[in-house]
């Protein structure tokens, strides 16, 4: 049975479905058969693990998984091929959360160990440095400002942690937001002025933050989300979201912000239009990451294992648009030893038949990540999800 899965520590590429019999997989660079496509995407395997969270680098040349455990794998493409060139390990509990910022090329982790790290490219090595977070549960979410001179984590312990670096003392310092949360924190997102933070948490709310640090930024004017900013002053909180608040999502204007809870619901809070709630109920199983692709048109994923688009115009006008997974080629044939043996291990039964989903991800979509294109336009988004594999589609508005 050599062989009969992907090495983890191989090379990572677009492979066929003999090395795989889960999803039918592309060759890179080749869309899925035109007849039966909704919009073009590139599936790629990292082994068998589940895919918890993931991050690009700014000319997405590389990129870093966590293969749902204590460690972050940076691969490196190489022609049709994802080479694995570094591995951070430094966490002793599962990473739950990677962000790369772009332009200063640091990556921030954080894990159910409690701890937060900033890592930073010396001599070819990543070298951690320990963030004084100061919380005493798992840390659950991590995001950088827009201008990168500071990052948000979200925690278990009814708080977030904004950390900056402090020059005197040579280390990354934190202050607390705890004013009305409940709960565990389950998803943040910077407004593009680096100073309002969204935050969804497990208490059924969502909310607006001022994150403003005098120590290391200048006062800030005011916004459509209220004018008085001090740290820590919540500037929307909104309580009837119906379930988990999984994921939130600033509009590139920042005028607008999405979320999606667990009853299945996308909403969209409008600060042009007195901070006005529209909400729309989906058919759909619950939703766990969003990103808006353009200043209208929202994308939002989760167990459904693939995107959906929405659009937003107004209050009032939050529509589901289309579906932008892609159905599954399937065909019969004659099984193999190897097949057999296979689906006896994985699935403990040798039925022929075949019970994968017509869906290009085979198990939740965990994390959506913009690809290609500014936020107010994006051309190409990611998705990671439970199946291990990490699928990169285009996106036309």
């Amino acid at each position: 049975m050599k062989g009969a899965y992907p090495n983890p520590d191989a090379p990572a590429s677009f492979v066929s479905t003999a090395q795989s019999p889960r999803t039918h997989i592309q060759p890179e660079g080749e869309d899925i058969d035109p007849q039966r496509k909704c919009c073009s995407a590139r599936l790629l395997l990292f082994g068998l693990e589940p895919l918890s969270c993931h991050a690009w680098n700014k000319d997405r040349t590389q990129i870093a998984v966590s293969p749902n455990s204590s460690t972050v794998n940076i691969y490196q493409k190489k022609g049709k091929e994802w080479t694995k060139i570094h591995e951070l390990k430094e966490h002793s509990g599962r990473i739950t959360g990677i962000d790369w910022a772009p332009e200063s090329n640091r990556i921030v982790t954080c894990a159910s160990d409690r701890n937060a790290y900033v890592w930073m490219l010396k001599d070819g090595i990543w070298k951690p440095t320990l963030v004084l977070v100061r919380i005493n549960r798992a840390a659950t979410c991590v995001k950088w400002s827009p201008q990168e001179n500071k990052f948000a984590l979200g925690s278990g312990a009814k708080l977030i942690s904004v950390c900056y670096f402090e020059k005197e003392n040579d280390w990354w310092l934190s202050k607390h937001i705890k004013k009305g949360i409940c709960s565990t924190v389950l998803s943040l997102d910077w407004h593009p002025n680096n100073i309002l933070l969204a935050a969804g948490s497990a208490d059924l709310h969502c909310r607006v933050f001022s994150a403003y640090i005098k120590e290391i930024e200048d006062k800030p004017g005011p916004t459509p989300w209220g004018a008085k900013m001090p740290f820590g002053e919540v500037l929307l909180e909104h309580k009837d979201c119906g379930g988990w608040v999984h994921s939130v999502a600033f509009s590139p204007s920042g005028d607008s912000l999405a979320w999606v809870s667990h009853n299945s619901a996308i909403s969209v809070a409008d600060a042009t239009q007195g901070k006005e709630v529209t909400q729309l109920t989906t058919d759909h199983l619950p939703l766990l990451s969003v990103f808006y692709g353009s200043e209208t048109e929202i994308v939002a994923a989760g167990h459904d294992c693939c995107p959906y688009q929405f659009s937003y115009k107004g209050p009032g006008k939050l529509e589901f648009v289309k579906k932008l997974g892609l159905t599954k080629q399937t065909s019969k044939n004659s099984m193999s030893a190897m097949q057999h043996f296979r689906n006896l291990d994985k699935k403990a039964t040798t039925d022929e038949d075949d019970n994968d989903l017509n869906t290009l991800h085979q198990n939740s979509i965990t994390q959506l990540r913009v690809v290609e294109g500014q936020k107010a336009n994006v051309d190409k988004f990611s998705s990671v999800g439970l199946d291990g594999a990490l699928v990169m589609w285009d996106f036309k508005p």
